[in-house]
């Protein structure tokens, strides 16, 4: 076959941009990312070997070699891994086959510092080869094929794909440097940074100057199987990068040894910046699996809960076979079991965090707590450590409170958690229903993650008491006591009973069946109007995204509740007693009623209307 060029994706040519014209300090990245890959590719070739030994032919020990030619001012990096087709190099170094990343590229401002800082979330892989690379050919052959294929390019927009040669399965990869990187030749050079960011991956690295002797760069031995004692800190962060392909250090690392039933090591680490393809729908976790260090799959099915899928690491077992299909791994009880048992010392340990350092678990809440809220309707068995575990914003303040927190200060006399759920938390903060609240020093819970509606319909009480919404009927605030008087002069009369009995028959007159009931409140303070939804009915603002998506077509009717205290109520209130003018009573109801559908965020059913109405009583209040 002819040589063929081709064209970059458009993500990638934007990240190739970026890496070319790079000044980013820490170049040395390329390396360690090279490496992870070509070790990642051994570990496929072993995992595939189980089941076809053929594949290895005579060259069964895995290894990464690193060649330097001075003269040529080349670095090569080989490995025997499984290696790519033509249709691989094509796919893997001229697409970013990842969900989510079009829109990552994106939000790339061109501010190349702040650029940087994000594409640390992305995990730049090959392509930081072209930082101190003005050329790359990448040779390959994959394990069972007889053709080899020569991808190559200058990063500046296209690559060539062409027929190549090569001795066995694996992949090659030599850089051809740019002027000014003549570091990358130094042997020295080399050793310090395999060491510094490889010396965990466990398989040999050798390093070999212009033909000279062959010496080994790394231990090449599993960092988890190591005792914690013999692992630095920096040992741990460098094996989270490379497993998690990450830029980030670790905000926590998890590292334990679990015996009896069954036997597992796990070295799990929570990353500090949130991946970019944290909400992807497919909500798959990152853990790799390993049967007794030999890499199985890093798509083990019901090995992490799907609300952990911000965790990134390894589970390496001594219980599997290493020949077990993946169809067989989604059955297997071993993994069910593994799956607890991870999840319960997970949530074990970030309770410690939470426990010993607030302010550090408040950066991790920020970044995982909506994703850690799924697990309050999806895992029934772990609710109550997960209740324990949430953080929210409320009315009492600006730091995120615990349940537990919010239920110590309850004032006397109160029985429910009170809750409001909506879009975000400013216009929360604004919402006329937590007027009642706060005028008695009630707190409030306020809740703006989408997936607040679904684990509320499955949470009802945290210790005996009931988690209460505020915006709906059942939200009685008898039990908190009376409103105080705002100053000595304040003048919190309500309007006479008879006079808003007739104001109220009125309004339900002229709203009809618009509304479910028309009835006065004492969860308004400063407010004349707002809606709720009544007990047995559906939350609001669920309601709202449920009708976003097309899951719902229909119209809840809702309450109007009025204030009794408000001038506008009591001004109407007189006026209906005394038989006044219906139109204009009538104008105002259904502007009230738009009035508070506003406040909710909802759209006018009838804006024409809305702004007549307004506009007739506006003429008559300055006529």
């Amino acid at each position: 076959m002819s040589e063929e060029t081709l064209s970059f994706q458009t993500e990638v040519a934007k990240l190739l941009r970026l890496m070319v014209n790079s000044v980013y300090s820490d170049k040395e990245i390329f390396l360690r990312e090279l490496i992870s890959n070509a070790s990642d590719a051994c570990d496929k070739a072993r995992y595939l070997s189980i089941t076809e030994p053929e594949i290895l032919g005579d060259d069964p020990d895995f290894k990464v070699q690193i060649n330097v030619d001075k003269e040529a001012r080349t670095l090569s990096l080989s490995d025997n891994g499984i290696g790519m087709d033509r249709d691989g190099l094509i796919s893997d170094l001229g697409t970013i086959a990842r969900s989510g990343t079009s829109a990552f590229m994106d939000n790339l401002s061109g501010d190349q510092a702040e650029d940087m800082q994000m594409i640390g979330q992305f995990g730049v892989g090959f392509y930081s080869v072209f930082m101190i690379a003005d050329k790359v050919e990448v040779t390959s052959r994959r394990a069972g094929d007889d053709a080899a294929w020569v991808w190559t390019s200058d990063g500046l927009g296209e690559f060539t794909i062409n027929e190549g040669a090569r001795e066995g399965r694996g992949t090659k990869i030599v850089i051809h440097l740019k002027e000014g990187e003549d570091e990358w030749l130094e042997e020295q050079r080399l050793q310090t940074v395999v060491k510094k960011y490889s010396d965990h991956i466990a398989l040999p690295i050798l390093l070999t100057i212009d033909d000279g002797e062959e010496t080994a760069a790394n231990e090449a031995s599993a960092i988890w199987s190591r005792p914690k004692s013999e692992i630095t800190d920096e040992q741990y962060t460098e094996f989270y990068h490379h497993v998690g392909h990450a830029m980030d250090d670790p905000w926590l690392n998890i590292h334990y040894k679990a015996e009896g039933k069954i036997e597992y090591t796990g070295l799990l680490f929570v990353p500090t910046r949130r991946p970019f393809d944290l909400f992807d729908p497919a909500r798959r976790h990152a853990v790799k699996l390993y049967v007794r260090r030999v890499f199985i799959t890093d798509e083990a099915e019901g090995l992490i809960p799907s609300y952990l899928r911000f965790l990134r690491g390894i589970v390496d077992s001594e219980d599997l076979p290493l020949n077990i299909s993946r169809e067989m791994l989604q059955n297997s009880p071993l993994i069910r079991h593994m799956n607890q048992a991870v999840t319960r010392r997970v949530l074990t340990e970030l309770g410690k965090k939470a426990e010993k350092e607030p302010e550090k678990y408040a950066e991790f809440w920020e970044n995982f707590g909506s994703v850690l809220k799924e697990g309050l309707y999806e895992d029934h068995e772990r609710q109550a450590d997960l209740l324990e575990l949430v953080r929210f914003r409320s009315t009492a303040g600006e730091d995120l409170v615990s349940l537990k927190d919010y239920v110590a200060r309850m004032k006397e006399g109160q029985e429910a958690i009170y809750y409001i759920t909506g879009d975000d938390q400013q216009t929360l903060g604004t919402s006329p229903h937590l007027e009642g609240f706060r005028a008695r020093g009630a707190e409030v819970l306020l809740l703006s993650d989408p997936v607040d509606d679904f684990w509320l319909s499955a949470v009802f009480e945290y210790e005996g008491h009931a988690l209460t919404s505020a915006t709906r009927g059942a939200a009685d605030l008898s039990n908190l006591g009376q409103e105080p008087p705002k100053d000595e002069t304040d003048e919190i009369e309500p309007a006479g009973d008879s006079e808003l009995a007739t104001l109220i028959a009125l309004i339900k007159q002229t709203l009809g069946e618009t509304v479910k009931d028309v009835r006065t409140t004492d969860r308004l303070t400063d407010s004349a109007v707002c809606l709720v939804a009544d007990d047995g009915d559906m939350d609001m603002r669920l309601e709202r995204m449920l009708k976003a998506h097309n899951q719902l077509n229909t119209d809840s009717v809702r309450i109007l509740e009025i204030n009794p205290k408000h001038g506008l109520i009591k001004n109407m209130a007189g006026a209906a007693a005394k038989g006044g003018a219906a139109d204009d009573l009538a104008d105002l109801a259904f502007l009230l009623l738009d009035q508070a559908r506003i406040i909710e965020g909802e759209a006018l059913p009838d804006a024409a209307a809305f702004s007549r109405r307004m506009a007739t009583v506006m003429a008559k209040a300055t006529g």
